[in-house]
């Protein structure tokens, strides 16, 4: 019998399919950290050192996912990774990671809605940014709370445009380097001469490690497999199956994409004033070219606050489902949707926007850098307690093929991946710019903690007494 303080995990209905999947983690990657970030790599790494970094940011996805993966086909719920840090490292451990995520996404959603009403502004400047944050704020909150169907087609068709763009940018993008497509200003095509014009590592191998959260930050999302396996039409096949689609695409979009642009655009013209791609098209000067991108950029920011507000909503509902917030949270609607979860989520999107009017030279930054830290912190515990399973697993006399995917040459999987993810964080020390996030996550982390002793000191006696009376 089901107990009274905990909602049944099966209220979530099981209507996602693999496309779903894929789309939607290739939703959550393909945003803002390809399209901006890419060029502050270039600018501090070379080019080379750029495309180094995110070789082994691929390695290190593949690694967290093969993780994953193992995990959530052995036990597919929704939540995934939260759960299986209290379940295997410690009930704190996993209170602090769903907190880490949640609040990851809900800054990310609150900066996406605001970067989408510039983008709008852009075609309509008599227009206020905020009338537009708050159109797409309801559009959606709509996709989300209708149906995890409805939510899901609407990411798989926002992911599809960002999906054929990105193609598209490869394929002009690489005719450009070779000069099948003329340059606008009439120059020679570069072929692979700027990959290593100011020298292979021109600052070292330092930065590469300071810029390493970055690149990981940039294949965030990925792991949203993981949140919505307890939704997911018989997950022992399509998790597997998603995972290793989604990892494969990644790797050829982003190694693919990032290789164009540190081939087009010399070291000392990249930056964050400007997207690198802008400043590819702008080379190209392919007709409507700002227009263009102005819309991917738009769809690109949309479809990343459509899978935040679904992973910040799934957070609340896991922690309210494992005793640590209000019972409310957890409460589904007969489609299956936790309906004051997600519009609590959305009401802490709406006060990151406060930030960039507020204080943005302080506040977005910290939030932006702590977003970073959290999405690190939360594979390092992934890798964890895939480490801390396969060892119980056969502890208790199992056999691993039993498991229906098992992860690669265990347990340097697990290992690497927490090395990893440990030195990426590490490397922040080193970045002036990007030291904040450790200024800020540390105590966020220490705090959550603290939060968790404070909130759970009585409840254990509680549990004894329904356990008796059980």
């Amino acid at each position: 019998m089901q107990s009274a303080n905990t909602p049944p995990q099966e209220s979530f209905k099981r209507t996602m399919k693999v496309r779903h999947l894929v789309m939607l983690s290739l939703g959550g990657v393909i945003g803002t950290g390809l399209f901006f970030n890419t060029g502050y790599i270039i600018s501090t790494t070379g080019a080379a050192g750029t495309l180094l970094a995110y070789l082994i940011g691929a390695l290190v996805v593949w690694l967290v996912m093969a993780c994953l993966g193992e995990l959530a086909v052995a036990m597919p719920e929704t939540g995934a990774f939260h759960v299986y840090a209290a379940r295997y490292l410690s009930p704190a451990t996993g209170y602090t990671v769903a907190w880490l995520y949640w609040l990851t996404w809900t800054v990310a959603l609150g900066s996406s809605l605001t970067a989408a009403g510039f983008c709008m502004q852009y075609w309509f400047p008599t227009v206020p940014v905020w009338l537009w944050c708050l159109v797409f704020c309801l559009a959606i909150y709509l996709l989300n709370i209708i149906s995890t169907r409805f939510f899901a087609e609407g990411e798989f068709w926002f992911s599809v445009i960002k999906v054929v763009t990105i193609i598209a940018f490869i394929v002009l993008g690489g005719a450009a380097m070779f000069g099948f497509i003329p340059l606008k200003d009439g120059s020679a095509a570069p072929g692979l001469h700027n990959l290593t014009a100011s020298g292979w590592l021109p600052h070292g191998t330092l930065p590469i490690l300071m810029t390493m959260v970055a690149v990981n930050f940039a294949f965030s999302g990925t792991e949203l497999i993981g949140i919505a396996a307890g939704e997911t039409e018989d997950p022992q096949k399509a998790l597997p199956l998603a995972i290793r689609t989604t990892v494969a695409r990644l790797i050829i979009f982003f190694v693919g994409t990032v290789f164009v642009l540190a081939a087009l655009i010399p070291m000392d013209q990249a930056g964050i004033v400007k997207s690198p791609f802008v400043l590819v098209f702008e080379k190209i000067g392919i007709p409507w070219s700002a227009d263009i991108f102005n819309f991917v950029i738009l769809t690109a920011i949309l479809s990343a606050a459509n899978s935040g507000l679904y992973a910040s909503g799934r957070m609340l509902w896991s922690l309210a489902n494992e005793n640590t917030l209000p019972r409310c949270f957890a409460r589904v609607n007969r489609r299956g949707i936790p309906v004051l979860a997600i519009t609590i989520s959305m009401l802490g999107g709406l006060l990151a926007l406060f930030s960039s009017v507020i204080a943005p030279d302080t506040v977005f930054v910290a939030l932006s850098a702590i977003s970073g830290f959290a999405v690190v912190a939360v594979w390092l515990s992934i890798c964890a307690s895939h480490y801390v399973f396969r060892r119980r697993y056969v502890r208790a006399g199992k056999d691993i093929r039993q498991l229906a995917w098992r992860a690669p040459f265990y347990p340097v999987v697990p290992v690497l991946g927490f090395v990893l993810c440990l030195l990426a964080c590490v490397g922040l020390a080193f970045d002036p710019s990007q030291r904040i996030a450790l200024w800020c996550g540390i105590p966020f982390v220490l705090l959550c903690y603290a939060a968790y002793y404070v909130t759970r000191r009585r409840k254990p006696l509680k549990t004894q007494e329904s356990n008796h009376a059980a």
